[in-house]
């Protein structure tokens, strides 16, 4: 059900620069626009967003500001705007998050509500890695926001479906790599599917190569659930590049 949500007041303007990091790394340079993720001229969801670590300072692309309701280039995020679009049950868990994420330097990884400027929920998934600056020390956070609230319009699926021809002639190997992803995220199958996709489209891999080098590096992986999750949005970003 659509609920309403207090905005705070919040400074508009354009985000500050980026960062510099090395060839390779997780980081402003290497978080690829979402019109290369879903299509450019398609209503889009998924986008990117960074967090400095020393400043506390976040930057949303046009799709994050999108999927939280704003217009591109009328809103500077911050943590209090991002926790005020928070669902009142999962606004806790994510500031817990935040809070472990300026403490350690941990990777901002999270799924959770978030209710718009209109009042409409969204589930997102928010995968995440360490960005780093020239020396290879962890200066943030970076990664992506992906809308996978069920509801998906009929030319969406459409879109989806056309983006798979390979899916039945490769069900074991993307069924297991689903599996691994409702294990890890608590998604549903629909959703692990809109994931790999995702991943699929914004890496130019095809899904079934992906899905089964996801599933032969995730079943190396070894420790508690939270850290099995940083783990996993690690490998989720970056299983493309051993292939």
């Amino acid at each position: 059900m659509d609920q309403s949500v207090d905005i705070p007041e919040v400074t508009r303007g354009e985000v500050p620069g980026t960062a510099q990091v090395p060839a390779g790394s997780v980081g402003p340079d290497t978080v690829r626009p979402a019109e290369e993720v879903l299509g450019a001229g398609r209503s889009q969801s998924a986008g990117t967003f960074r967090f400095w670590l020393a400043d506390q300072r976040w930057e949303w692309s046009d799709e994050v500001a999108i999927i939280h309701g704003y217009e591109p280039g009328t809103v500077q995020p911050s943590t209090e705007l991002l926790l005020s679009h928070k669902h009142p049950d999962d606004r806790e868990q994510v500031a817990s998050i935040i809070a472990r994420t300026v403490e350690t330097g941990e990777p901002f990884c999270s799924r959770h509500r978030i209710i718009d400027t209109k009042g409409v929920m969204h589930h997102v998934l928010v995968v995440g890695d360490d960005m780093l600056d020239g020396d290879g020390e962890v200066i943030g956070t970076s990664g992506y926001y992906v809308d996978i609230t069920n509801a998906l319009e009929e030319d969406r699926r459409q879109t989806l479906d056309g983006a798979l021809p390979e899916l039945y002639s490769a069900r074991a190997a993307i069924e297991q790599a689903k599996g691994a992803l409702m294990l890890i995220y608590g998604i549903t199958a629909d959703q692990a599917l809109r994931v790999l996709t995702w991943r699929s489209q914004e890496t130019g891999t095809k899904l079934r190569a992906l899905a089964t080098q996801l599933v032969s590096e995730a079943t190396t992986m070894e420790g508690s659930m939270v850290e099995l999750r940083t783990r996993f949005d690690h490998l989720l970003l970056t299983v493309h590049e051993r292939m």
